[in-house]
């Protein structure tokens, strides 16, 4: 009979559980030993969830209180020397790595994030040098073995390989200039194999051991390392199964194949095409082919009839017993139930499979190609035919407008009207002062706004009372900004509950959902609406706030737009047309926007695109493609202003040294970019690419609550002035403050402002 896996489940909890006791603990409102009774409520129902669903393979050690990878670290010792000795619980050790902490004596930076291969969930980056002493300090996937044992369910632990987690991790300071953190490997692999051998002395059957970076083109550098590591672990493991996700393994299958390992996961959501190469390489060898037939990223349903075609040329090459259905990459990425979801019509319910609807679908197509003879299973495969056909309908569909619209695009519409030297003598309208100081757009969303929201939500408010809620919340962002002394304003996003969301409301062609939550990092989740027809704007979207802010002050204000391609990459895009077209689609709806914040008056328009290095396929041979069109429909967003109106960007948690050019080609007029969180490595890509328009490096980092001061500050404007032309030079924040308090908001911003004041002092 073939098996069926899931590969790691929403750690959040089906009511968002963990963000509200994490948040608490942070407060001071509640105990570790509260954390932890909410963390294993949260596991139980997980694990009870799949077994009722009937998933051979349930993930264990998957879970979560902020990262994966950050736990990895936690647990194998490799905690920065800047954390010891502080007088921190464990707990708060942790804590302190993930978002930094300022109290009691303490003040100590977060951890570098960056975004987690080509998905929007963001890991806390290891960093790692030749002092480290690796060593157990808990063996996570063994206690959440033995805790899920306890409740009489048998779970297959779920470890990040070593390979994979020394290829993402970076030097610290301190490393010797050559120092590479692969070359931890001997170093590291004790810890695994006492990790390893212990989860077997448990009872462990099998362990599901992560090894992504193998779809990436760097992958295939560390064949060697593999070679010589995996024999050792397989020598005291119990059965490993190496898995693979997100992409295509590419001629990776073949040393893979040859490696002692008991079975192989390949994600054939994102790379059914390379079905056939895994085979062959399996097929003179006894090793169990796991294949990701379901898609751990969309919330589409799945195509039984495609998944079974694929699943029955592997049985026929391999047999059922070496053979597992699985999804094609953990369901993290998508919301826990679509049973939570209570405003979707029926019709709309029926297109979609959120995380536990997924699990039964590869528990359904599991006993489909078994042959089984349940009627359950034959009704489900029935309703899955129908549930595609009235999908395929449906998507025949289209918005004649919208298309001719696209087909309709000129090159010169991706051009501004005249070279940046031009637009900056005309730009000096704006009056800014020499190092002009701004922030990325939000400010924090309270208590009290998020309950005016809640209460017109329910009706307990009027349209109009909320609008005038709104106004004074800008008025009073509007004022806070012009008493610190910041130079171009925004209007603080009151009105918005997401930079994705917010849009897609106003917008056609998308739906939205309740209780959708997915984690994009730490307790930071999010509510991606899902594109199921063309877009296109029905009305200004953000003219008239922005209108608003800028009649409150003489200073000049920001327009502040989500651009098409995060639009895109922060939604659940649709599946029956390319990415390319419905970013096109976006970014003619976001031009009209942009024309009109113009002719309102607003000098400046900021359009970011943090997810587009996101989005850049992981494989090089792809990258081409996706910076033309994604590049280009920035472009076609911005080009349509005079060359008077600034057109900003936004960049941020991603290495940006290898698409630096391609954001040099946005031809935007500043972009501002995260550079604090990664120790001012961006300081590099300047030295070696230069950059010739107005650019903000981020100064401090905003996911943290912590407060920079006027002199560290002041150090990194001296470090970014070491390459960049001080009179193109902005200061600004990493992020947008949204998440932030008032006070430390505050606080931080006043050190920005002083340390600005000193560069004008002493750069004449």
């Amino acid at each position: 009979m073939v098996a069926s896996s899931v590969l790691g489940f929403p750690r959040i909890g089906p009511n968002r559980e963990i963000k509200k006791v994490v948040e608490a603990y942070w407060a001071g409102k509640t105990n570790a030993e509260e954390v932890t009774k909410v963390a294993a409520e949260v596991k139980k129902l997980n694990w009870t969830e799949l077994q009722q669903r009937g998933v051979t393979y349930i993930p264990s050690g998957d879970f979560s209180l902020y990262d994966h990878v950050l736990d990895h670290s936690a647990a194998f010792n490799a905690i920065p020397k800047r954390y010891h000795g502080l007088g921190l619980s464990p707990l708060d050790t942790y804590f302190a790595m993930a978002r930094g902490r300022q109290a009691d004596g303490v003040d100590v930076p977060a951890g570098e994030m960056k975004k987690w291969f080509d998905s929007n969930y963001h890991f806390l980056v290891p960093e790692l040098d030749d002092a480290v002493e690796f060593k157990l300090n808990f063996n996570k996937p063994l206690e959440e073995f033995n805790e899920a044992k306890a409740l009489g369910i048998t779970t297959r632990p779920v470890v990040l390989g070593p390979i994979t987690y020394l290829a993402l991790s970076k030097a610290t300071k301190e490393a010797k200039a050559d120092f590479e953190p692969i070359s931890l490997l001997p170093k590291i692999l004790p810890v695994y194999k006492q990790l390893l051998s212990e989860l077997k002395a448990a009872g462990a059957e099998w362990v599901q051991i992560d090894e992504p970076i193998l779809v990436t083109d760097k992958g295939a550098n560390f064949e060697s390392q593999y070679v010589s590591a995996y024999p050792e672990l397989v020598a005291v493991a119990p059965k490993l199964l190496l898995t693979t996700f997100y992409g295509r393994l590419e001629s990776n299958v073949n040393f893979i194949a040859k490696l002692p390992i008991a079975g192989l996961h390949i994600d054939l959501d994102r790379a059914p095409e390379q079905l056939e190469k895994a085979i062959n390489a399996v097929s003179s060898t006894p090793i169990v082919l796991s294949l990701g037939v379901v898609s751990g990223r969309s919330v589409w349903k799945t195509d039984f009839s495609a998944a079974i075609k694929l699943a029955e040329k592997a049985i026929s090459a391999l047999g059922e017993d070496r053979v597992i259905i699985a999804t094609a990459s953990t369901v993290l990425h998508i919301p826990v139930t679509l049973a939570s979801e209570k405003k979707l019509t029926e019709e709309q319910k029926d297109w979609f499979s959120f995380a536990l609807e997924k699990a039964s679908e590869v528990a359904t197509i599991a006993a489909v190609v078994s042959g089984s003879q349940d009627a359950a299973v034959a009704a489900a495969l029935e309703a899955n035919r129908t549930s595609i056909a009235k999908r395929r309908d449906f998507e025949k569909n289209s918005d004649d407008s919208v298309r001719k619209r696209v087909a309709s695009i000129t090159p010169d519409q991706y051009e501004r009207k005249s070279p940046f030297a031009v637009r900056l003598d005309a730009q000096k309208v704006l009056n800014l002062p020499k190092f002009p100081t701004t922030t990325i757009g939000s400010f924090p969303q309270t208590k009290e706004i998020r309950q005016a929201r809640a209460k017109l939500g329910k009706g307990e408010i009027s349209e109009g009372e909320y609008e005038e809620f709104i106004k004074k919340e800008i008025e009073s962002a509007v004022r806070f900004q012009e008493k610190i002394g910041l130079d171009l304003l925004v209007h603080g996003e009151p009105e918005r509950n997401d930079m994705v969301q917010y849009f897609g409301e106003r917008l056609s062609g998308f739906v939205f959902t309740q209780n959708a939550w997915v984690q994009s990092y730490g307790s930071r989740y999010v509510r991606p609406p899902i594109i199921v027809s063309d877009v296109s704007r029905k009305e200004p979207m953000t003219v008239r706030w922005s209108q608003y802010a800028q009649s409150l002050t003489s200073k000049p204000m920001k327009g502040m737009l989500t651009g098409p391609v995060t639009i895109l990459n922060w939604s659940f895009p649709r599946v029956d047309i390319s990415r390319e077209l419905q970013a096109q689609q976006l970014a003619l709806a976001l031009r009209d926007e942009v024309c009109d914040l113009e002719a309102a008056g607003i000098k400046a328009i900021q359009v970011d695109e943090p997810a587009l290095r996101e989005g850049l396929p992981l494989r090089r041979a792809d990258w081409d493609s996706y910076l033309n069109w994604a590049g280009n429909t920035f472009k076609l967003s911005t080009a349509g202003v005079g060359d008077h109106t600034q057109t900003h960007s936004h960049f941020c948690y991603s290495d940006f040294d290898d698409i630096f050019p391609q954001i040099q080609r946005l031809d935007a007029d500043v972009i501002s970019i995260e550079a604090s969180k990664s120790d001012m490595k961006l300081i590099n890509t300047f030295k070696h690419y230069g950059y010739s328009n107005n650019i903000g490096p981020g100064v401090y980092d905003v996911h943290s609550p912590r407060v920079p001061g006027d002199v560290e500050i002041q150090e990194r404007i001296k470090a970014m002035l070491a390459y960049l032309d001080q009179s193109l030079l902005y200061v600004n924040p990493d992020c947008g403050l949204k998440t932030r308090g008032w006070k430390e908001t505050e606080a931080s911003l006043v050190s920005l402002v002083q340390a600005a004041r000193w560069a004008r002092e002493n750069y004449v």
